[in-house]
């Protein structure tokens, strides 16, 4: 739980509007945040925590490791 706040808490250094994730298929998504706007150290640290950024269909950073069971 602590690795998931302290995500969340970096990611709202960078936005924070009313509807932020969308989980779906076992992942949990922070939609509004580019991967331009993360500091390379917030990067890195978000990386340790199990996102990472995805240009895919959404262009949003993605975790499996909190997503829905």
């Amino acid at each position: 739980m602590d690795d998931l706040i302290e995500a969340l808490t970096i990611f709202r250094k960078y936005q924070n509007h009313r509807n932020p994730t969308h989980c779906c298929h076992d992942e949990l998504m922070i939609m509004g945040v580019t991967l331009e706007e993360v500091s390379p150290e917030d990067q890195k640290r978000l990386d340790e925590l199990g996102f990472l950024w995805s240009e895919g269909d959404f262009g949003c950073w993605r975790s499996f490791r909190y997503g829905s069971a």
